[in-house]
């Protein structure tokens, strides 16, 4: 594969500029996963209050529906900081390839402006609207929650599978940007992977810190359909991750094969590829680690006696971080298993007892698997993004093509942790203050009835 034409940039802090990218993605992408998640999560349990008039169900969603504000402030924060270092960092990458993705990115502000509007509307709508008009001002939230990252997830999925363009000279021309986002082979697993992977980081997030009320003794009603309804969406999500990720898997083997053989470390190009669990590359081959014959091939091909190219087979310079990948995938694939099988439990309880588990241990697991779900997430995007390295663009334009050459990188960096730094003290000090607040005051009002003049509910 050769790039695009373009001269590498003389850029001493590349790397800085890579980790700077870096840091502000594992900011920003759990937030993407609650924007994604959470307002269904929160139309769900407004739905069940409408049905049956159950003030519990009302309270919670009242209670989330103010957390949803707090995360989507910070969102926009890390969001914007996301958007200046795209072009900041990468003016080569920017410049070049505008015209194909910039279609992705209007679409995403305009889901971005809308979202706001009606998140504001349906915060502050309470007690302003009717109980229906104010259900269906939380619907668009949903819908441009989905489709502002479905447009921000094409543009990846192109740079990933780059198609809809043509290179003359080195310049990208007969460009169709609708063909390139949206007819992308990778788009549709991508996308399904993390609309799942956002109703696992949300639903364990906010069920481990319902777990975590409950082995301090904090077990009313009010807290177990809060932890109810997270922890079951996270628990249907989990299972169904690993089909897709076996999906996303065979799409890999097929369009980025130095991807796969840097997943497994696998050295020479051979057939029937064994997989190995843990374990360190090293000289063309993995070292300590635990072989499965001919699982490799299976996985990638399905058929266990498939040949699978191995890293030898590629151009040194087209190598990414070997350890790096492997280590991120299989921090992905463990986590992710570990979390379906809770998930399998639960449901199996569930569906036998009827109720929510009474072990201790189901919910320090619980509370455990909200961070990990986390860790899986970040480990699955350094999986796609570190495994596409050296390119920003794979097979089309190399990453020392696109970053800037500005010397002011270092100080750019510690400016931005500081930022990062101070956001996430703020999180913290705003979800602990709205979580402090006493559960009456977020149950309906008294409201005057129109005969009698006395307060009903």
């Amino acid at each position: 594969m050769g790039g695009i034409g373009l001269t590498a940039v003389d850029q001493a802090y590349l790397d800085q500029a890579r980790q700077m990218q870096a840091l502000s993605f594992v900011v920003h992408i759990p937030l993407v996963c609650f924007g994604m998640a959470f307002p269904a999560m929160i139309l769900f349990l407004e739905w069940r209050y409408l049905r049956t008039g159950d003030v519990v169900y009302r309270a919670v969603a009242q209670r989330w529906s103010r957390i949803l504000v707090a995360l989507f402030a910070v969102g926009v924060v890390t969001g914007t900081i996301l958007s200046f270092e795209m072009g900041l960092l990468w003016p080569g990458f920017t410049a070049t390839f505008g015209s194909v993705f910039g279609l992705g990115f209007a679409i995403e502000g305009f889901s971005f402006f809308l979202e706001a509007i009606f998140i504001g509307i349906y915060a502050y709508g309470w007690d302003r609207l009717s109980p229906r008009r104010h259900l269906a001002s939380g619907v668009p939230i949903v819908i441009t929650g989905v489709t502002g990252s479905f447009t921000v997830i094409a543009v990846n999925a192109w740079m990933q599978h780059p198609s809809g363009f043509s290179v003359r000279d080195g310049r990208v021309v007969d460009v169709n940007p609708v063909t390139a986002l949206f007819a992308n082979g990778f788009l549709a697993h991508e996308f399904v992977h993390m609309y799942l992977a956002a109703f696992m980081v949300a639903g364990f997030v906010l069920a481990g810190c319902y777990a975590v009320g409950r082995l301090r003794g904090r077990w009313t009603r009010y807290h177990r359909v809060a932890l109810a309804v997270p922890v079951t969406a996270a628990a249907v999500a989990a299972p169904a991750q690993l089909v897709i990720g076996d999906w996303a898997a065979r799409t890999v083997a097929a369009d980025q094969p130095v991807k796969l053989a840097s997943l497994e470390g696998l050295g020479a190009t051979t057939a029937g590829a064994p997989e190995h669990l843990l374990g360190w590359y090293t000289d063309g081959q993995v070292r300590f680690g635990i072989a499965i014959p001919k699982l490799l091939s299976l996985l990638a091909y399905h058929n266990p006696d498939a040949t699978v190219r191995g890293l030898d087979s590629f151009p040194g310079t087209d190598l990414p971080p070997v350890n790096v990948v492997r280590i991120a995938f299989q921090s992905m694939v463990g986590i992710g298993s570990a979390l379906a099988l809770l998930a399998v439990v639960f449901l199996f309880l569930r569906f036998r007892t009827g109720r929510l588990p009474r072990s201790d241990w189901f919910y320090q697991a619980l509370a455990v698997a909200g961070p990990a779900s986390v860790v899986a997430l970040i480990a699955g995007w350094v999986t796609t993004e570190v495994g596409r390295q050296p390119w920003v663009v794979y097979g089309v334009m190399r990453t020392d093509e696109a970053v800037t050459g500005a010397r002011e990188i270092p100080v750019g960096y510690g400016v931005l942790a500081l930022t990062y730094l101070g956001v996430a003290l703020a999180v913290v000090w705003l979800l602990r203050r709205l979580a402090g607040r006493p559960l009456p005051d977020l149950l309906p009002r008294p409201t005057p009835d129109a005969t009698t003049g006395m307060g009903v509910r």
